[in-house]
């Protein structure tokens, strides 16, 4: 059994950001991620982001993997892809391998590594960054070859290099929906709709207005019925809504698609903190059931730290910070902290409450200190 001193689970941004942090403090530290490249979301993110400087601001998600990929690797992090993480149990994490045969290429082409055997790791402290699952949408005719979440069909298009379907029927338009959309034009296919079931769009307005521009309708206040097909989708029946979320009767209108997106939100991904023991809470504004963790991060399991979208679903600027500062909380309960330690956490918890400022978050902020002050009372002391 390999020792480590500390383990991340989940090579996304949180992940990443949490290794580099330990690393650089001296911790012995492999991250793990079950896919066939490290870096999460991002690299599936073609476009620039929002935000300041610290948070890669005018920068492509998928340049923000390399980079991340490539300070990990030279801070020593060991990034082992491939490596699903079926069980855990005592500070030791069973990793089952996924993806036979020669390693895929890492991103920046470093010390990224494939196993080929059963491993178990035993690690002083562990972080969870297992990020989050998107949401179903059940209607009749959803489970048809051609119905798949928004994530999915972006992974397919902008990963993978496949595109989904040619005629296709989003639904929703948040952020996720919006997004997907426009970078799904850009790959040759048509958008007939966007619908949401809400009254107005949830996403930025520029991302709105970027497919309205291109003369997709964003239909508000409607959702998807049923689709039809022999083999896969060949059609949708869409509706419009009243206030009380029933479908308006003889407004339905049939859709010539191949493919429908569900773009509905998304929920933690807490399969592996539940089999840990965490506790939870339930929280609508942070995506459902959350382990409980207190302000550094740390669960109501000892030794085990969180990050990211398994903290409650928000940007991956959310979850770089949230990343550094469970990395650094970990390694200084391993007593390798260092001089600086304190004041760099006072600054992450500022970018933290800037993040979740404004108008749109307010429910998102208190929701996460309700949370936090619950971990305060059940989490162990440090």
């Amino acid at each position: 059994m390999r020792k480590v001193d500390l383990s991340i689970v989940g090579a996304g941004p949180a992940g990443l950001a949490a290794a580099i942090k330990g690393a650089k403090r001296g911790c012995n530290t492999v991250a793990l991620d079950m896919n066939p490249r490290p870096g999460g979301q991002l690299i599936k993110q073609i476009h620039k982001f929002f935000g300041s400087r610290e948070h890669h601001a005018g920068t492509r998600g998928t340049e923000i993997a390399d980079t991340l990929l490539h300070e990990a690797e030279s801070s020593g992090v060991e990034v082992m892809i491939g490596a699903e993480v079926y069980a855990i149990h005592d500070n030791t994490l069973e990793i089952a391998q996924m993806f036979g045969g020669d390693s895929p290429p890492s991103l920046s082409g470093g010390a990224t590594t494939s196993q080929s055997r059963p491993l178990s790791i035993e690690a002083r402290q562990i972080v969870l960054a297992t990020g989050g699952a998107e949401n179903a949408l059940n209607f009749p005719g959803w489970t048809l070859p051609g119905v798949m979440g928004a994530g999915a069909a972006q992974t397919m298009s902008n990963v993978w290099r496949v595109l989904p379907g040619e005629r296709i029927l989003m639904v929703g338009a948040g952020n996720v929906g919006l997004i997907v959309s426009y970078q799904l034009l850009q790959a040759g296919a048509e958008i007939v709709a966007v619908i949401e079931a809400a009254p107005r769009t949830g996403g930025y307005g520029v991302h709105a207005a970027k497919i309205r521009r291109a003369g997709v309708p964003i239909l508000t206040s409607h959702t998807v019925v049923r689709a039809s097909g022999k083999s896969r989708v060949e059609q949708a029946v869409i509706a419009k809504v009243d206030a009380s979320w029933r479908t308006v009767p003889e407004s339905e209108e049939k859709l010539d698609v191949d493919t429908i997106c569900i773009a509905v939100g998304l929920r933690p991904n807490a399969r592996l903190a539940s089999l840990a023991g965490c506790k939870f809470d339930y929280s609508p504004s942070l995506g459902g059931w959350v382990p409980i963790h207190n302000s550094r991060m740390h669960t109501t399991v000892p030794g085990i730290y969180l990050a990211g979208d398994l903290s409650g679903v928000e940007e991956a600027s959310t979850a770089l910070e949230e990343g550094r500062l469970a990395g650094i909380c970990a390694a200084s309960s391993l007593g390798k902290g260092r001089v600086g330690d304190s004041k760099e956490i006072e600054a992450i918890e500022e970018r933290l409450l800037s993040l979740r400022s404004g108008p749109f978050c307010q429910r998102l902020q208190d929701a996460k200190q309700k949370l936090i002050e619950i971990g305060e009372a059940q989490c162990p002391k440090e």
